[in-house]
């Protein structure tokens, strides 16, 4: 059994387009058999990591912030996989950011590793995550504004020594709203892809496109969007 903790780093929690996306991807994971607990940074109480390393020098493995993060770090040290859900902001939700600086206690800095010509470390024998799985979607039409969220959640999953799959991103999610056949496609592939992903450990890239793949013309979008 595959225990996974889902985390919604949208500021609109399940009302938003994340929520819309991350849904059946979920429901997928649960269709092949995982578990799946679904968290909301920002309908909790998580304060700035204050980057003084106490979870490291003065006592491992332990922050001293008693607020929300208290009752996640033992849901994260029991799952198998951790999937990070966030729309792009600039470049994170401000609640989703300050959730990946609290995961600094799940870390164990000594030895640090010397993996790819980079400095890494790995996480504590406690953690069992061995897959960190990012799902992001954005208004704008290209993949290219995905960017800097699959370089930071890829970064994170190599600091730590753990699996990142290819990402799901769906670009100019808001049209999954119409509720056509196109969009239809798109959400029935999602769900397919969160039972791969339990039952292969990867989604196929040709699915990764299908959920992908563009919903209009990049002439329709500029048109619609008011792009010059």
């Amino acid at each position: 059994m595959v225990k996974v903790l889902a985390v919604n780093g949208s500021a609109r929690m399940g009302k938003g387009y994340t929520a819309m996306v991350l849904a059946p991807f979920i429901e997928g994971m649960k269709s092949a058999g995982a578990v799946v607990e679904l968290i909301y940074p920002r309908g909790m109480k998580i304060e700035p990591c204050s980057g003084d390393f106490y979870c490291w020098d003065e006592k491992p493995g332990k922050c001293y912030r008693y607020d929300d993060m208290q009752i996640v770090y033992p849901k994260l040290r029991e799952a198998d996989m951790l999937v990070l859900a966030t729309p792009v902001y600039i470049p994170l939700p401000g609640e989703m950011q300050n959730f990946l600086n609290r995961l600094v206690p799940l870390i164990e800095p000594k030895p640090l590793i010397w993996r790819g010509g980079r400095t890494r470390a790995k996480l504590r024998e406690d953690v069992k995550i061995k897959k960190i799985v990012l799902v992001t979607v954005c208004g704008w039409f290209e993949f290219g504004n995905f960017g800097t969220v699959v370089r930071i959640v890829r970064e994170l999953a190599a600091d730590v020594g753990v699996d990142f799959p290819a990402p799901i991103t769906r670009p100019h999610v808001y049209l999954l709203a119409k509720d056509d056949d196109k969009a239809r496609a798109v959400l029935a592939g999602l769900k397919q892809a969160g039972s791969e992903l339990v039952k292969n450990g990867v989604v196929p890239q040709a699915l990764l496109d299908a959920i992908g793949r563009p919903l209009i013309s990049e002439e329709e979008y500029k048109k619609g969007m008011k792009v010059e």
